[in-house]
């Protein structure tokens, strides 16, 4: 009786350690793809203008095409987390990782973008939202076939390390980088406006396995673009040819400078590590 006794105690043990090891963040819940949402909110966009791009993107989410994507992937969830960012020590989770599986979590999560308030920020740094968006794949709780970070914004990284140094980095580790410039004003509106931001975020942002961009161009296509986007990462199949761009196809200029940010706030005799 005492040795069924120890082994039954024995047994216990291993099956709460089994059980542990099973909610332990490297475990992992399984999921179709791991989605960072990162949406610019630097100074160059108005109240009104954040406002379209929250919109965009609830609308976008909320969507039937979105949500039928979701359901009918492989595992039929994603995880997802809504980031908003601008200077080098500026970026702000609006909503943490979410299991999203239904219309329900889906409108728990959008839910929760409409409902925190939004804030402007000085600069705009690209790297450092991709670094912060990198670092939160580390121990999310989820085990996806696919790391996806998808970053908006309007305009180049001027502040910060060099936006390639920080593409390259985290490419190496599996990520892919997609990018949506967003093209709504004319070129040179703005401090740092430039007119090829889709050729700037094609050569100097994106990577990874299948990167691409979805340039929106006008806000009423901005939900449109979003859509498009997200369709695109969520039911992508790892095994699927790279996306490659029309443009890139027949491109004959040279690549952009992608330190262009950098040297316009440098042209303009700013100090660079100012506000």
């Amino acid at each position: 009786m005492r040795v069924l006794a120890l082994q039954i105690i024995c047994l216990c043990c291993l099956m709460a350690v089994s059980a542990r090891a099973q909610q332990t963040p490297n475990a992992g819940e399984r999921v179709d793809v791991e989605l960072v949402l990162a949406a610019d909110v630097s100074l160059s966009m108005d109240s009104e203008e954040r406002r379209f791009q929250r919109e965009g993107y609830i609308k976008a989410l909320n969507s039937p095409e979105v949500l039928a994507a979701i359901v009918e992937g492989g595992w039929g969830r994603i995880a997802l987390t809504y980031v908003e960012w601008a200077g080098e020590d500026s970026q702000t989770i609006i909503v943490p990782w979410t299991l999203i599986d239904s219309a329900a979590t889906m409108k728990g999560f959008t839910d929760r973008i409409s409902d925190t308030p939004s804030r402007a920020y000085h600069r705009t740094s690209i790297s450092a939202v991709l670094e912060f968006s990198a670092a939160l794949f580390d121990a999310n709780g989820f085990r996806g076939m696919r790391r996806v970070i998808d970053v908006s914004g309007d305009g180049p990284n001027n502040q910060g390390r060099p936006v390639t140094e920080s593409r390259d980095r985290i490419v190496a580790q599996g990520i892919t980088i997609n990018g949506l410039p967003v093209m709504i004003r004319a070129p040179g509106s703005g401090f740092f406006d430039i007119a090829d931001l889709d050729r700037y975020y094609e050569h100097c942002v994106i990577g990874g396995p299948q990167s691409f961009i979805m340039p929106a161009v006008g806000w009423d296509g901005f939900a449109l673009a979003v859509r498009r986007k997200l369709l695109l990462e969520i039911a992508l199949k790892p095994d699927q040819p790279v996306i490659m761009l029309a443009q890139a196809q027949t491109e004959s200029r040279p690549p952009p400078d992608c330190l262009v940010g950098e040297r316009i706030w440098r042209d303009r005799g700013w100090r660079f590590d100012t506000p």
